[in-house]
């Protein structure tokens, strides 16, 4: 916190924190794998990248650069002695002046990690999990800033979700203001439809990093692959579908409105693409092309 170290009962902030009343924050996910060679950071460099985005599109300024940042990540990792975990970085307007502006209240940074498995179950890994279309809309572009991982925007995200899994499914998946397929509550989707795999625009969904790694390597296994928009029936009558990022990894889509999704099982175009993945952020790739993917501690 700040700069200090302290023990995870003592990482406490003031009751007026201002981020917690207002939600003008900036926050990252990133993961750390075991690996044949020790633990290692999965594209650290583009995280820490992506909360300073996230950071000067909000007008918030971090009191620490990025190579302080990409340290403490490393360094929090190593103090805690794990081999896996989640990684948490979050920049956020501190105790001060209440009210809307609040523009000299000091900046805080923390960063916190733990040992976290697959967001979604592990039986989602393997055999996929049953969505639900949300009646909660994505963000408009000129409502929020859809390009930054917002504190206060994924109260859109809980909402969708909560309303999903109260009615039984694992997910829920938004649309954009247009109708279109958007992303997930915290991930990014794609589908698999006539061959062609395709995936939301960035017109009203975040630029995931999760999200870029899959196109490279489907371009790297010489899929086509489409950014574009579709539709909820196009989605319906896709041979396979998945979601994407940090914590969701790579997770198939089996089933969307009691609609089952291709045989209702991981596609094989979805498993050769969750293999690669796993086989690179574990440190099991043979091609040398993804080294630079993972940064070990």
């Amino acid at each position: 916190m700040d700069g200090k170290f302290v023990n995870w009962a003592d990482a406490k902030i003031h009751v007026l924190t201002h981020t917690l009343h207002y939600g003008l924050g900036a926050f990252e996910g990133l993961r750390c794998y075991n690996t044949p060679k020790g633990p290692a950071i999965f594209k650290l460099q583009e995280h820490v990248d992506r909360l300073f985005d996230s950071c000067h599109i909000l007008q918030i300024k971090p009191t620490f650069t990025p190579d302080d940042i990409r340290q403490a990540i490393i360094d929090s990792v190593k103090i805690n002695g794990l081999k896996e975990c989640y990684i948490r970085p979050v920049v956020y307007v501190g105790y001060g002046a209440m009210g809307i502006y609040a523009k000299g209240n000091p900046i805080n940074t923390a960063i916190a990690v733990w040992p976290w498995g697959a967001y979604l179950g592990e039986a989602g890994i393997k055999n996929g999990i049953r969505v639900k279309i949300s009646s909660f809309t994505r963000h408009h572009v000129n409502v929020t800033m859809t390009k930054s991982k917002t504190c206060g925007d994924y109260v859109n995200s809980i909402l969708a979700n909560r309303e999903a899994v109260s009615c039984g499914y694992d997910e829920a998946l938004l649309l954009d203001t247009h109708g279109y397929v958007a992303e997930g509550s915290g991930q990014n989707v794609f589908i698999v439809r006539k061959g062609v795999l395709k995936t939301s625009p960035l017109t009203s969904t975040l630029e995931g990093i999760t999200r870029n790694s899959i196109i490279q390597l489907a371009n790297d296994l010489k899929m086509k692959v489409q950014e574009v928009n579709f539709t909820r029936d196009e989605l319906y009558t896709a041979s396979e579908a998945f979601f994407t990022g940090t914590a969701a990894e790579v997770t198939p889509i089996k089933e969307v409105d009691e609609r089952i999704i291709g045989s209702g099982r991981p596609g094989p175009i979805t498993k050769k693409i969750q293999k690669l993945f796993f086989d690179i952020v574990k440190g099991r790739a043979k091609a040398k092309t993804y080294n630079s993917w993972l940064t070990y501690i």
